[in-house]
């Protein structure tokens, strides 16, 4: 998990970011002050840090980061929900790139009086020799980019850091997605068919490392930065076995390995998750309720209790889960039993097929 600090400048470097890119489009004189919706630095902040955004511990660190830093003076939150760095801050940020340009045209000038003095034939031709052999490196570096497009090898970290070449729906050149909200009988080969036109040449679902159980989501590799651009604007949103995706660009953070030199494919058998007993997390003390996840939207309330009843797991109540602002079921909720020993008895049908699709269950308070 991320530390506060790391939270912190994340946060500042995001607001100065996306305020100096709006500012190009204004005029100097305008004043505009960096600012970014409450939402929207959070959710930039978390793809950053290649997070899913609907972490609950992830969300109360980015909390408590701009409460650090509001308390410092150093950003305001409105009450209309826009965070807004403080002039100071503001200020400092331009300083450092006044000074750097300012510095870089001195040297520049300082350089350019040089030539002028040792304006020599010999100096001039060595300049040329120079200049010539720049031209050839960079038309070997622009083939090696060319090759890396048509599909080759994976880059290492060391060369990650090389942009590839921007296109329409895709500004920044990026080749590395975040899949979120997937469903839990989503593999390979369905993900793939999905994606296509888009070509994706390595999938990394995320899993729980201890216990192997999917979290949902995952990170992906495409041939190119058209593939990127396709998965983001035309598959973002589209229904993948009964599910929305939500997909993201999630460039590599420095010192990351990626992409993999081969596809990773987590769980058994090409499966996203684990199933059973095994692939859930360590159950609480007397626990009498269960979290169900995977569901078909056609579930309710007499289905759930037939479902448990199979293994003589006497359901209490069950709560469904919906989106705040649609009210759109989530495709999970919450199962209470009677008593402990129904809960352990409810438990075994992890992985069971439920109305077609294999339901997540897992322990919770």
């Amino acid at each position: 998990m991320s530390t506060i600090e790391e939270v912190r400048q994340l946060i500042l470097k995001t607001i100065g970011s996306s305020s100096a890119s709006a500012n190009k489009k204004r005029s100097s004189s305008d004043g505009a002050s960096s600012s970014l919706k409450v939402k929207k630095l959070r959710k930039l902040v978390l793809l950053s840090l290649q997070t899913d955004e609907d972490d609950k511990g992830a969300k109360k660190t980015f909390k408590k980061a701009v409460q650090e830093l509001e308390s410092e003076q150093r950003l305001t939150l409105g009450s209309d929900g826009v965070i807004t760095l403080r002039k100071s801050e503001d200020d400092g940020k331009k300083n450092k790139k006044s000074k750097k340009k300012k510095k870089e045209k001195k040297v520049k000038r300082e350089g350019n009086e040089d030539d002028d003095v040792e304006g020599s034939s010999q100096k001039r031709r060595k300049h040329n020799e120079e200049d010539s052999n720049k031209t050839i490196k960079n038309e070997e570096e622009d083939e090696d980019f060319v090759k890396n497009e048509e599909g080759g090898d994976g880059m290492d970290a060391e060369n990650n850091t090389k942009k590839k070449k921007p296109c329409p729906g895709n500004p920044n050149g990026e080749t590395r997605l975040f899949l979120g909200n997937l469903p839990f009988a989503v593999n390979d080969a369905s993900l793939r068919d999905f994606l296509k036109p888009a070509i994706t040449t390595h999938v990394k679902w995320i899993t729980d490392s201890e216990t192997g159980q999917f979290y949902g989501s995952a990170f992906i590799e495409v041939e190119g930065t058209k593939d990127g651009a396709i998965a983001t604007t035309e598959k973002n949103g589209q229904s993948l076995l009964g599910r929305p995706i939500k997909i993201n660009y999630a460039p590599a953070r420095e010192g990351d390995v990626w992409p993999p030199r081969t596809a990773v494919v987590t769980g058994g058998k090409g499966q996203a998750g684990g199933s059973g007993v095994k692939a859930m997390s360590e159950k609480p003390e007397n626990c009498v309720k269960l979290f169900v996840g995977n569901l078909s939207y056609e579930i309710d309330d007499d289905i759930i209790v037939k479902f448990f009843g199979n293994v003589d797991a006497e359901v209490k109540a069950a709560r469904w889960l919906h989106h705040k602002d649609s009210g759109d079921f989530k495709g999970c909720g919450y199962v209470e039993f009677w008593n402990t020993e129904a809960c352990e008895k409810g438990a075994v049908l992890n992985g069971k097929n439920l109305l077609g699709r294999p339901i997540r269950i897992d322990w919770t308070d």
